[in-house]
């Protein structure tokens, strides 16, 4: 066991030493220069609830986004579904659908598959010839992550786990497919098991690339000639939102029914600003939990307003951060400890523009 637990410490390092030139060379230069960015999106509804705070006590299905370590919690088989409502009021109303589900294969070891589908809508299709919206018709993107994990509990106080992302964005004809890792590590400790520390890399992948006919088009040779010829525009490779997030979280323990948890997380992004988050939990019984969390970054409170007709904010860079909020309701199905439990979850969080973003979930736990 503890051979095992040192190998997969040893290939955690080594992905981060791949992967610290991406981490920490986040600035604001380099805002907007990622790809791929629907994978910094937390599509859950129970973990979302608190921002980021949670990734050190992240459990179930929700953990393979959140630390993929926290899935060995799995006892038998997890089932999770969540739909969100992104950016509420962004025009082209934004719906994330999410399906995953966990399964025990070992003392040990769990296995896990989820699917996150976005659906944006239908944009018009316009050219330089047609500039009205609605003659040449629309066309729908299409972004699909699709997540196979594994961990495995060294012991009862450590648990260690790898997710592979397989990335796909496309529209009629056009389209880019990527691979990306992610790697974490939940350690638990305390005299009642209340003291939670996690660490997680994600997003660690080759570039990506679109290609099809999209890219091409037919020309003239001149003004003067019949002749036509295609022409393939060149297109560039674009590097994945790497994120790396350290986290921890304490309980606080009162009457066996009462459980209050602070947490915290400090999240490295890449391609922007770093942020820190901070939140809390209360549950009762197990059974219903309420949950609040506070995301900051560089320039959350610097003053806003208008330049030149467009709304500026001073050095923010992430969408979400501020206020986040959530509620969970999990019950047993019969008073035996392992007994099914049935749990709906909601969350809200805040926007820098538009309405917010609010998430609704179902779980089954065996």
């Amino acid at each position: 066991m503890k051979k095992s637990f040192r190998y997969i410490v040893l290939s955690f390092v080594v992905l981060m030493g791949l992967s610290a030139p991406q981490a920490f060379a986040g600035n604001k230069d380099r805002s907007g220069q990622a790809g791929a960015s629907e994978l910094l999106i937390n599509p859950w509804a129970a973990s979302s609830g608190w921002g980021n705070a949670g990734m050190s006590f992240v459990h179930g299905v929700e953990a393979i986004y959140g630390n993929v370590a926290g899935i060995s919690s799995c006892r038998t088989l997890d089932i999770n579904f969540s739909h969100t409502s992104w950016l509420v009021g962004i025009g082209n109303d934004t719906r994330i659908s999410s399906f995953g589900f966990l399964a025990r294969v070992g003392e040990s070891s769990v296995l896990g598959l989820s699917f996150m589908s976005f659906s944006i809508g239908e944009i018009p299709v316009t050219t330089v010839q047609n500039p009205d919206p609605g003659s040449l018709g629309t066309i729908k993107p299409n972004l699909m992550n699709i997540n196979l994990s594994f961990a495995k509990s060294f012991s009862n106080s450590i648990s260690g786990g790898f997710n592979l992302k397989i990335i796909s964005e496309s529209i009629k004809d056009m389209g880019g497919v990527g691979v990306a890792l992610d790697a974490g590590i939940q350690y638990v400790t305390g005299p009642f098991d209340n003291v939670h520390f996690g660490i997680t890399l994600k997003n660690i992948g080759p570039t990506m690339k679109f290609s099809g006919d999209g890219l091409s088009l037919r020309v003239f040779m001149d003004n003067t000639s019949n002749q036509q010829f295609t022409m393939v525009q060149r297109v560039d490779d674009f590097e994945l939102p790497t994120q790396l997030s350290i986290a921890a979280a304490y309980d606080f323990l009162f009457a066996e029914t009462n459980r209050l948890t602070i947490a915290g997380d400090f999240c490295s992004n890449s391609f922007t600003n770093d942020q820190l988050t901070g939140g809390l939990e209360y549950a009762w019984k197990e059974m219903f939990m309420i949950r609040a969390g506070y995301t900051w970054e560089k320039g959350i409170w610097s003053k806003e307003g208008f330049k030149e007709g467009i709304l500026y904010d001073d050095g923010c860079m992430n969408i979400n951060r501020g206020l986040s909020a959530g509620v969970s309701i999990q019950v047993p199905l019969s008073k035996k400890e392992d007994a099914m439990k049935l749990a709906v979850d909601y969350s809200y969080r805040d926007t820098y523009t538009f309405g917010g973003t609010h998430s609704v979930g179902a779980r089954i736990i065996f």
